[in-house]
This record gives C-alpha cells, structure tokens and sequence, in this order.
C-alpha cells in the first residue's frame, strides 16, 4: 500500500515518497505558551500524531519535531500583567501543555525546539537573507524584500491585493514594499530581547520556525504541518525566506495542514465565550473520548465540537472497550497478516479517519460475532493494532470503565496529580514525578506509563 496526503502547495492528493525512506523528517507548528491548551490547539497535536505513528509503522527512521514558540507580545503581555520574567509564563504553559496532551494520548515528538534556544542560528540566517539581497536592516528592523522572491503566493494562491490585505502589514515608512514582512524587531528595555548586528532585540514570527527547522531537520523537510490558519502568512513567508537562504533548495516536499474547529457551530472566540480549554474538557470526560471525538471528522474538514459529540465519542469507545472485555479470555497474540488491511488502506488513504473508525467498528462488530477462539485472538490483536495507531484502546477495559465519565472533587485532584506527574516526567524531573507518584500511591491510585500517556486506576 502507498500512503497518500494532499499536499496544499500542489492543491492535489500524492503519494508520499520522502527524499530519504530511511530518514523522514516532519515539523509541526506548535504553541505560543502564553495560556492553556485549548481544543483547536489540540486538534493538530492529534492530527499529526497519528501520522507520526503511520510514518513509524511504514518507515525505519522518523524524526519529528513540534516547536514551542517562548518570544512573543502576548507572552510579553501575560509577563507583564503578573510581573514576571516570560520564562516563568512559558515554563507553566509548557509543562501544562505537555500534561494535556499526555491526556489525550499524544507522543512526544523527537524534538521540541524552543525560539529562545534558537536566537543565535535566527541571527545567522536573517545575516545570510541579507547578503542574498532577499533582506534590508532599516531602523533596526529587518525585513524579508517580498518581491525578490517570484514564487511568493504560491502556497495560498492568494493574489498580492489579497496577501497584503490578509497579511495586515504594518504600514510603515521604512518598508521598500507595503508586502515585506519583519524578520527581525527592536526591543525597548522593558520588553525581551538579544543583541544582534543591529542592535537589541528580538525576532520575527516566520524566521523563528525556518530556523528552527534548519538547525533541527536540515534543509529540505519532507512534510511540514500545522493548522490551515497558518497557511497564509506564517508558512507562506516559512517558504519565502526558507527557500531564499537555502539558495533557491526546495524548502519542504509536502504541506499538510488541518482544518478548524467550530464549537456548537460558531467560530471559537473569547467574544463569544466559548473557547474550551482541553484541562476543563479532561473534567467532563476521559482524555482517549476527546481524542476520539478530534479524529471524528476528515482532518481537512472543518470540525464542530459539541457536547453530545464528545458524549458520542466516549459512548463508542464504550462499545469498543466493551468488546475488548468480552475478548478478555483471547490471548494477546501479533496481528494476524491482512486482518488490518482495509483499515490501514483508509488511513493512508490521506488520513481518513471516519473511514479507519468504520473499519475499526466493522472489526468489533466481527469479534463479537466470532465463535472460534481462533478467530476472537485474531480480532483481539486487530482491535489492538488498529488502536495503537489511532491512539486508542491501549487501555485495560477494566481500567476504563473503572474511570468515571465526570470529576468530582477527588477525581480531579487525582487527575491533576497524575498531570503534574507527567509534566514533570516530561521536563525530566524525575525527582519530583517520583514524589507524586508517592502522594497517589498512599491515596491508593495506581499510575501504569505506557506509549501513549499515563493511565491511572484505584487499586484494590
């Protein structure tokens, strides 16, 4: 089988051929740690998670990288309101985001490049772009010469009225065309900032993550992903000065980008109130059903998050766990050859998640109607398989439904523990994830750390 993705730049669905098969690169555009998690930050982290376990089962070496981005106004500003150092913000956002998506079952990438371990090699290729002539220093700005650069556009498809306007480009004296976009900034003594050729300060957006990408995966990525409102102008620019400093080598093979979610069917906002936070939702419900209710639509399809979509999700895992209880006699065995076949066709069928999910039902269905023991390992193990790369059902039943639906007070406390547990595993701190571990232990909690996150049941 061939596994294909639509590739935005090309507009058309390709088979995916990396430019190494033993050695796939992917990066992904994570957060900006100024707050918590909420569910559209989430559904990329599952998105491209479950790639990151296709690439894995298809090839030898995957390396996968997810940034953080730790420089930025809002950070700036979230620093400032608590007068604190940004470090202090980004460390709680970080360990908080980590604990989140342990949640929901996400592996962590290879690599998590942060922007402030990166300024020395953003300096190096704003200094290259400028000797390309790609880039100008003016009032201790620079900034990227759009026009130098005859593919920009291409990405989007947007034409340079619409660029402009999307961009919403500071109107500035200083910019040799009203596109040219800021690779690097001035800082004022109260705001972060790092000496570089033209003076203090900090840098732009779109540099941060081509650098990063340069330092981290090389030249050329093999796919790049992100959320389609990072298509224009975050990774259109990626494009521009990424390729400009490589002199003209392509910058990325495949564009893969997810669509947004709604919720209740209204644009997620803090206007309107409705912004859901991913460790409030972990209150309502178990982190394995919000996972499932994200992979509930095509991943290029807009998503609308619901209530009765999350009880949805977790009511099918129900049955799920369900059928894997009853098969509770069968043996774990290997997947037996073609079982998964149909199922694994739908997901490199560009990631057809309600295609794979109407397998995975077809094969409980199947399960609970097999007589033979034979037949029930089989379907056991294929249950198993299809889970692991989906990101689901490595749980013991029992320890599902051991777990309840809502949190009272006990509940999230043990919850948030086992999250502070994992954030510190995360950042290696062993010695405090050790002292959690004992304060669950002497209230008879349980913690198992598997591939896909910590679960946690009550003992006895």
């Amino acid at each position: 089988m061939t596994l294909y993705l639509t590739n935005t730049i090309t507009r058309t669905k390709e088979p995916f051929v990396p430019a190494n098969p033993d050695h796939v690169t992917m990066y992904v555009c994570g957060p900006t740690v100024y707050n918590f998690a909420h569910i559209g930050n989430a559904r990329p982290a599952v998105v491209f998670d479950v790639l990151y376990r296709l690439l894995r089962r298809r090839f030898a070496r995957v390396v996968y990288a997810r940034n953080f981005t730790d420089v930025d106004d809002k950070i700036n500003t979230a620093a400032k309101e608590v007068d604190q150092p940004i470090s202090a913000i980004t460390e709680r956002y970080i360990a908080a985001y980590h604990a989140d998506m342990a949640a929901l079952g996400v592996l962590t990438p290879d690599l998590e490049p942060r922007v402030t371990e990166h300024v020395p090699e953003i300096i190096d290729m704003v200094e290259r772009l400028i000797a390309g002539g790609h880039a100008y220093a003016v009032e201790g700005h620079v900034l990227f010469h759009v026009p130098t650069f005859s593919a920009y556009g291409a990405l989007s498809g947007r034409n340079r009225d619409e660029m402009i306007a999307g961009a919403r480009v500071e109107v500035a004296p200083y910019k040799r065309d009203p596109a040219d976009f800021i690779l690097w900034k001035p800082s004022t003594p109260d705001l972060p900032g790092w000496e570089s050729p033209w003076g203090r300060g900090r840098p732009g957006w779109h540099i941060e993550c081509s650098a990063m990408i340069e330092r981290c995966l090389g030249t050329t990525l093999d796919i790049h992903g992100g959320g389609q409102d990072l298509v224009f102008p975050h990774h259109e620019n990626e494009i521009a000065q990424g390729t400009c400093a490589h002199d003209g080598e392509l910058y990325c093979r495949y564009w893969v980008h997810n669509g947004f979610i709604t919720v209740e069917g209204r644009k997620m906002s803090k206007s309107l109130g409705n912004v859901l936070l991913v460790r409030d939702l972990l209150k309502e419900a178990p982190g394995e059903a919000i996972r499932f209710a994200l992979l509930g639509a095509h991943y290029r399809q807009p998503l609308d998050w619901s209530a009765e979509g999350l009880a949805q999700a977790k009511r099918g895992l129900d049955r799920l766990y369900g059928t894997l209880r009853d098969l509770g006699d069968a043996p774990d065995v290997a997947c037996p050859p073609g079982l998964l076949d149909a199922f694994e066709a739908a997901l490199e069928d560009d990631l057809n998640f309600p295609g794979a999910i109407a397998e995975l039902f077809r094969m409980a269905k199947a399960a609970r109607q097999a007589t033979a023991q034979a037949d029930r390992t089989a379907y056991k193990a294929a249950l198993r398989g299809a889970g692991h790369l989906l990101g689901l059902l490595q749980q013991d039943p029992a320890a599902w439904f051991g777990q309840p639906s809502g949190a009272d007070e006990a509940t999230a406390e043990i919850q948030r523990l086992v999250d502070a547990r994992q954030a510190a595993r995360s950042a290696r701190d062993y010695a405090t994830a050790d002292r959690i571990r004992d304060q669950l232990v002497a209230v008879g909690v349980v913690v198992e750390d598997r591939a896909e996150g910590p679960v946690w049941r009550r003992a006895g």
